[in-house]
């Protein structure tokens, strides 16, 4: 018969002693993770906040025009963007034409429609590129920290000091723009913001008890990174997404208005504008007014909803009230 000290025996199987720290490491740091319990009770709070902000729901409602306006537009409006009318050339708005034709005689209401469909792709996959690219470059930085840290953030330091137009205008005049290529070129210069952004964040979140808990416990940084850092830094990367969207749109107007965006025919708000201002002695104001006015709401109302979001996540807007 086994005595009881053979009970007291340390488990020897590493099996079984790898799951046993696992256990323990998770219950530890569900208990050690106030910070992860405060965001999921902060978020419902949040989300209330939000919709309770008028900005916020003004903004929103004339991004989601924006976005109808763009793709379910063409499904009722029968004109096509590249059809030409030769005895319409810069014909005024009228009945047939609402927003007027262009210098070949194609429609502008078409063609802001067809546009906007270029605009909003190109300029939310940048974003989401670039916020994905800054968010792993500044958690590694500032997880790591050290003699890493400097060396990737003098890096972005650099960068940084070159204007982003300038890059923009570099790389569009050596390669053939297309719409992928335009993603991936604002994408990448683009994600510079974020990154500083994300390791202010990551540093700060790192010095918490329940990573500590976790580092002390032998857990991967990456395990770390993924459960604790980028949760609690959800808002800040949410917040900074939705002014890259609004940045990524006037990079795209910058780009096409000075003739270096998506070649024609293809349709852009940007090249509609530089086509206005081509022929402004001629006084075709509906080729300038409209791209320029769907440029700017779609700016300002990204840039409303990300002021809204940042002070709906912010627990301070909630103490001052």
């Amino acid at each position: 018969m086994s005595s009881s000290s053979e009970f007291e025996q340390p488990v020897t199987n590493p099996a079984y002693a790898e799951w046993g720290l696992r256990s323990l490491e998770h219950d530890a740091l569900v208990d050690a993770d106030p910070a992860a319990i405060e965001e999921e009770r902060r978020l419902p709070t949040a989300l209330r906040r939000l919709l309770r902000s008028r900005l916020a729901i003004a903004a929103f409602v004339v991004i989601l025009c924006l976005v109808l306006f763009s793709y379910l537009g063409p499904l009722f409006w029968s004109i096509s963007p590249d059809q030409t009318d030769p005895s319409a050339i810069l014909g005024a708005p009228s009945a047939a034409h609402p927003l007027g034709t262009d210098d070949v005689g194609r429609d502008v209401l078409a063609r802001l429609m067809a546009g906007g469909q270029t605009t909003f792709e190109v300029a939310i996959l940048a974003a989401l590129l670039a916020s994905a690219v800054g968010v792993i470059y500044g958690a590694i930085a500032g997880y790591v920290g050290g003699a890493l840290d400097a060396v990737m953030m003098r890096f972005v330091d650099m960068v940084l000091a070159i204007p982003v137009l300038v890059l923009l205008i570099f790389l569009s005049a050596a390669l053939r723009p297309t719409p992928v290529l335009l993603i991936f070129v604002i994408g990448f210069t683009s994600w510079l913001v974020p990154a500083r952004l994300v390791r202010a964040e990551t540093i700060a979140i790192g010095k918490r008890d329940f990573v500590r808990a976790a580092r002390s416990m032998g857990s991967l940084p990456w395990w770390i990174i993924r459960r604790h850092i980028l949760p609690n830094a959800i808002g800040t990367i949410v917040v900074n997404s939705t002014f890259q969207v609004a940045d990524a749109v006037l990079l795209i107007a910058y780009l096409s208005f000075l003739g270096l965006g998506i070649p024609p025919p293809a349709p852009t708000w940007g090249g509609t504008l530089f086509e206005g201002i081509t022929y402004i002695y001629q006084d075709p104001w509906w080729l300038i007014y409209s791209p320029a006015l769907v440029i700017i709401l779609t700016v300002i109302s990204f840039n409303y909803f990300g002021d809204a979001t940042r002070d709906a996540l912010d627990l301070r807007f909630e103490r001052h009230r």
